[in-house]
């Protein structure tokens, strides 16, 4: 399987911080942190070994994240790698092995574990749902759903399992979302305010509209200037209508309620891309095991 480039979101920095903050939150600071569970039974000098065992069914998503989090936090640990991100491995299948000390080897290892059962999860979502819709244009979309600090591996899980990502923050794309739309009176009224403030505050952010109803999507085509018009819970006629309406005028996202069910049906319209949030936020984490030998 051949994987998109890394995304740019993933640097050593946002690593960096990701492997700090969750080994505050497993260690602890100040004078009584540690991993006194191992500090009670192991020779700070013992070293050992370990095994990656992939135990369940599905695609592998977080090798290339755990390798980076022993590189900041373990850096003596050797690490060999064994199956990479987006292999379908068979049940038992070892992933990687480390080498080292005991004490390093075990006070990271739920973080990885957490990190690779989660990813793996839903990289393998997220494949399922891509390969329903294969048949058409229309591309997978994550949401901003995600774990809070836990969006950088999630979203990452996502590209791997064949989807592509939304935006990443508010600070990175213009999303008029429904209340944005009620507060500002109204779709020409919520667009025309947000180019004025782009052009104030000298930002080339591309600008995308929530509509509900196809008089929004004709609002939305009207006032201009706008990238994208997602069709929020529209059924499947209206979306098809709407589609036909924006022709070409601007990408057109599905969105609201979309289940294994009707992808298919909503990819069928026309829509170029659909949203599904329960990509991050509703998935069921694979079994993956880390095993001294």
């Amino acid at each position: 399987m051949m994987l998109p480039p890394r995304p740019t979101y993933i640097t050593h920095e946002s690593i960096s911080n990701l492997v700090q903050s969750a080994l505050v939150e497993d260690l602890g600071s100040g004078p009584a942190s540690g991993d006194h569970s191992s500090n009670a039974i192991i020779s700070a000098r013992q070293q050992g070994k370990a095994r990656c065992i992939f135990k369940d069914s599905g695609v592998l998503a977080g090798v290339e994240l755990a390798k980076l989090v022993y590189q900041i936090a373990t850096p003596d640990l050797k690490f060999y790698q064994y199956l990479k991100d987006g292999d379908l491995p068979d049940r038992g299948a070892i992933v990687f092995e480390v080498e080292g000390l005991v004490t390093d080897i075990l006070k990271t290892e739920r973080l990885v574990l957490n990190i690779m059962q989660r990813m793996s999860g839903i990289a393998t979502h997220t494949a399922k749902l891509t390969k329903l819709i294969a048949h058409t244009k229309c591309r997978l979309l994550d949401t901003r759903k995600t774990t809070p600090n836990f969006r950088l591996a999630e979203k990452w899980a996502v590209v791997i399992g064949g989807g592509t990502n939304h935006r990443y923050g508010l600070y990175d794309m213009v999303m008029l979302k429904d209340n944005h739309v009620d507060y500002a009176g109204g779709v020409q009224a919520a667009v025309t305010k947000t180019k004025a403030y782009l052009a104030a505050n000298d930002l080339d952010l591309k600008i995308e509209v929530e509509t509900r109803n196809l008089t929004e999507v004709a609002e939305a085509i009207e006032v201009g200037g706008v990238f994208r018009i997602m069709l929020d819970n529209m059924p499947l006629d209206m979306m098809r209508d709407a589609v036909k309406l924006i022709y070409g005028m601007a990408e057109v996202e599905a969105s609201g309620g979309i289940t294994e069910a009707t992808i298919a049906a909503v990819a069928e319209t026309g829509v170029d891309y659909i949203s599904v949030g329960a990509l991050t936020h509703h998935i069921h984490s694979l079994d993956i095991s880390l095993k001294a030998y």
